[in-house]
């Protein structure tokens, strides 16, 4: 009941449940194709490789959505032309460019006059959330999933056949690079919310949540943005009653959601699978 009246009385804590309700959907949405496409290192590494825009950014005093958005595309075809062009895999490639990426960023940080804001943007404060931060996060929202939409039957062949993608024409560089770009804009609008060190987790953890519950990409889609969504709204309650980092506990609640479908799910959980098992030894030995 507090938090309900708190929602009714305080301004920043509408903004912070907009904003985390929005970040959830669209980390849901895209992780589910990060997740198909087995590109969880790539999030990480598009994740921390924006902060040095960032840095950038914030000295300049300019938007950071701009910094971030250059950097993190930059990052994405940094690591596919050094992967394309030696015979550095592209998980080498991704850990050598984000490191690098992230480094500069560490150095840019340790050069600013002050690093509270920067601090934020590490770890994450949605209930210091800006109103120009939550409507850049909805325009990035609105953006992301009209994309989707529109481009829903090129990402659905070529995340589970790429070969097949190829054979009908569709170009696959350009669709990768596209996802990147739309994955490094979703990155910057949660970096407020749960910051750099944890985006990557609300990118895949309820995508992860999700597969294991479905074997259509549509639903799986509408149960990750779901499970993004509850995570940030009860991670939010408990953030403001308790004064507990916001990012952290919404990313542990996501952590529990997906340990209970890990465990539970009608298909993939290890408990009824446990119990399918000794049903078929019974049965065998009987």
């Amino acid at each position: 009941m507090e938090f309900i009246q708190a929602l009714f009385e305080y301004t920043f804590l509408q903004k912070a449940l907009f904003t985390s309700v929005m970040v959830g959907i669209i980390c849901g949405v895209i992780g589910c194709f990060i997740i198909l496409r087995g590109m969880a290192l790539m999030g990480d590494a598009i994740s921390h490789a924006v902060l040095p825009g960032v840095a950038i950014s914030y000295l300049l005093g300019i938007n950071f959505f701009i910094g971030a958005v250059v950097t993190g595309v930059l990052t994405a075809l940094g690591i596919g032309f050094v992967s394309q062009n030696s015979r550095i895999k592209n998980d080498s490639s991704i850990g050598i460019v984000f490191t690098a990426a992230f480094a500069v960023g560490i150095i840019l940080i340790s050069q600013a006059k002050s690093s509270t804001d920067l601090n934020n943007i590490l770890f994450g404060n949605v209930l210091a959330v800006r109103s120009s931060d939550m409507w850049t996060t909805l325009g990035i929202g609105i953006f992301v999933i009209m994309a989707v939409f529109l481009f829903y039957k090129e990402l659905l062949v070529s995340s589970f056949d790429p070969t097949l993608s190829a054979a009908y024409g569709l170009p696959n560089q350009f669709i990768h690079y596209f996802l990147m770009t739309l994955l490094t804009m979703v990155t910057v609008a949660s970096l407020q919310t749960v910051g750099i060190v944890l985006v990557v987790a609300m990118l895949i953890t309820p995508a992860a949540t999700a597969y294991l519950l479905t074997d259509r990409l549509w639903v799986m889609i509408y149960l990750s943005a779901s499970f993004g969504v509850i995570s940030a709204i009860i991670g939010l309650y408990f953030s403001f009653v308790y004064n507990l980092a916001s990012g952290a506990v919404i990313v542990l609640v996501a952590t529990i959601l997906f340990g209970l479908a890990f465990l539970f799910s009608p298909k993939q959980g290890v408990l009824w699978r446990s119990l399918r098992t000794r049903k078929k030894r019974a049965s065998l030995q009987s």
